[in-house]
């Protein structure tokens, strides 16, 4: 079976990795999540792994986790890390290599694929900090996907939308069969 480990970035679009784990689950696909800080704002870890079906990770401050090294552990044992909703915070941090929690760790110790699907408001996409950090993880080797077009939380419109999670999914698909 393949595997993913999700990270659930902060943003009104986590609410959505809901229904991408439920997708990926369906497609044959186990799933572990990584819940951040700004992430557990919107979703809880308990919803997190009732649907995956498994332990959510929250801190790289778990004693027992990290004994084990566990953020070199998840960062292995999966075949694709999914960073969705990948924040503009998130992605700042991933192509300036801050390891600062246990998403932004495993992200810099991983040897495995990285697909992220951002979300923030259209202004933050458009800014130029944020086009030279996607352009930056993207010469890294990381797949960023163009954010969905539309209404937003906000009250504005444009791109920046969490891609969605049928989408999404089609992406994960491609990346393991590639």
């Amino acid at each position: 079976m393949k595997r993913i480990l999700l990270i659930v970035g902060g943003g009104i679009a986590a609410y959505k990795a809901c229904e991408l784990i439920r997708l990926a689950k369906k497609a044959g696909i186990g799933v572990k999540c990584v819940l951040t800080d700004g992430g557990a704002h919107f979703v809880t870890a308990m919803t997190l792994a009732a649907l995956s079906e498994e332990q959510v990770y929250t801190t790289l401050w778990d004693l027992k986790d990290e004994t084990e090294m566990g953020h070199i552990q998840l960062s292995r044992e999966a075949d694709l890390i999914v960073v969705a909703p990948a924040t503009a915070d998130l992605m700042a941090k991933m192509a300036a290599g801050i390891a600062d929690d246990l998403a932004t760790t495993l992200l810099l110790a991983t040897d495995k694929k990285v697909l992220a699907a951002p979300a923030m408001n259209v202004r933050m996409w458009t800014h130029p900090a944020t086009r030279r950090n996607v352009a930056t993880l993207r010469e890294d080797g990381i797949t960023v996907m163009e954010p969905d077009e539309g209404a937003m939380a906000c009250g504005e419109y444009g791109p920046g939308r969490l891609p969605e999670p049928p989408a999404i999914l089609a992406a994960i698909l491609e990346k393991l069969a590639g």
